[in-house]
């Protein structure tokens, strides 16, 4: 009787699984969404596009997966090298500073929007998902509000404190925070740096504090 082992389907399926991934990305920055294809992902990836499309209807769908990966990757990783991670994986930290923990967190979003490895595909996202009503409400279902909500979470938390004005909608005291940052990103108006997203925060604190 031979003791060779079957080829386990499941560990090859997932290593084609993160080529694809890894080839979606890789071609995103290095050429735009708009000449990225199907059959330059099955190349890049070293398999069948037949296999790509069995598990994916389109590119557009390729790549939120491999970039909702990617977050994920990231996610995980800042979680093992960072002990102010909280409660749980990419909540914010609740360290009793409500200003410190913001700017962290909004200093990181900078360095991540800066990162050109989120930058190509998160603006391929966007802009695919303006034209694309589903995909764009995948995108923000699955990626956009679970972050919104660690803001959410942050800010109840700093009203319970006495830290917020408690008449504050949470929901919209983030949209003061991260909406200023994303608009910036997005339209290139002027850098994104550490300093502007302390400026944020300092300013956005101001309206959000309690009234004496």
């Amino acid at each position: 009787m031979s003791d060779t082992k079957a080829p386990d389907a499941s560990r090859r399926s997932e290593r084609s699984r993160r080529a694809i991934f890894d080839a979606a990305l890789a071609l995103v920055s290095e050429a735009g969404y708009a000449k990225t294809t199907i059959e330059g992902i099955a190349a890049r990836a070293g398999v069948g596009k037949q296999t790509i499309y069995r598990w994916w209807p389109s590119k557009a769908a390729v790549l939120l997966d491999a970039f909702l990966d990617l977050a994920a990757r990231a996610n995980e990783a800042a979680g093992h090298e960072d002990a102010r991670g909280g409660e749980g994986a990419g909540e914010i930290p609740d360290t009793g500073d409500l200003a410190a923990d913001l700017r962290y967190v909004l200093r990181a979003t900078v360095d991540e929007m800066n990162n050109p490895a989120f930058d190509a595909p998160t603006r391929a996202l966007a802009a695919e998902g303006i034209v694309d009503p589903e995909l764009g409400a995948r995108f923000t279902e699955a990626l956009l509000e679970p972050q919104l909500q660690y803001y959410v979470r942050r800010i109840e938390a700093a009203q319970a404190a006495g830290d917020v004005d408690p008449g504050v909608d949470p929901r919209i005291a983030v949209e003061l925070l991260v909406g200023p940052l994303h608009h910036r990103w997005l339209h290139r108006t002027l850098p994104l740096t550490h300093a502007y997203a302390d400026s944020l925060v300092d300013l956005a604190l101001r309206g959000l504090a309690p009234r004496a």
